[in-house]
């Protein structure tokens, strides 16, 4: 009996840790998107207006 509740507190522990891991990538990976996102976006920004100063 003793053995089954360490076994399924073991399974608990694997999957919180599984989550945290999954969660933190999931996290540097919505930081790196907003950077390269405004990146883009300012890219752009910045090609359009120096269009527009050149009567293109």
């Amino acid at each position: 009996m003793v053995l089954k509740i360490l076994g399924v507190v073991l399974v608990i522990w694997v999957a919180f840790s599984l989550l945290g891991a999954v969660f933190q990538f999931l996290t540097w990976a919505l930081v790196i998107g907003a950077v390269v996102f405004v990146g883009a976006a300012g890219y752009s920004a910045v090609k359009a207006r120096n269009r527009r100063s050149l009567g293109r």
